[in-house]
């Protein structure tokens, strides 16, 4: 399986939950993890037409190619360990049928399980695994 980049509000709670989820069923290691406030999202997401101010969704970048908001976190179940790995098949729901959830928790997220003051410092054994 190829190598992805996952990038992700790193101040968001329940964004570092989901990232904490994924390192820990990713036993492959074919995830890089970065934060959006970081360098790495920053020289990249312009060149896909991506504001990298814009916090408001998660990306998977593999290869060439960019997911974003539901299909990116699809996609990222492909990476997984285990049953996770069938939540792809929700993929076949057209996006604009997905995403309208996706959009209703991201504009929720920080009121409904907080943010942190600075984006999650990756412990020594995670630390291969993030980007800047």
């Amino acid at each position: 399986m190829q190598e992805g980049l996952v990038l992700f509000d790193g101040v968001c709670n329940f964004c570092n939950y989901w990232v904490q989820f994924a390192l820990k069923r990713n036993k492959k290691k074919s995830l890089k993890f970065g934060s959006l406030q970081g360098d790495t999202a920053n020289e990249i997401l312009p060149g896909f037409n991506i504001d990298p101010n814009v916090l408001s969704s998660v990306y998977l970048i593999e290869k060439d190619k960019i997911h974003k908001e539901s299909s990116a976190t699809l996609h990222i179940c492909k990476h997984l360990d285990g049953a996770w790995k069938l939540l792809y098949i929700l993929i076949f729901i057209p996006a604009f049928l997905r995403d309208p959830f996706y959009k209703l928790i991201a504009r929720f997220r920080y009121k409904w399980f907080g943010k942190k003051e600075a984006c999650m410092i990756p412990t020594p054994e995670q630390r291969s695994r993030f980007v800047d």
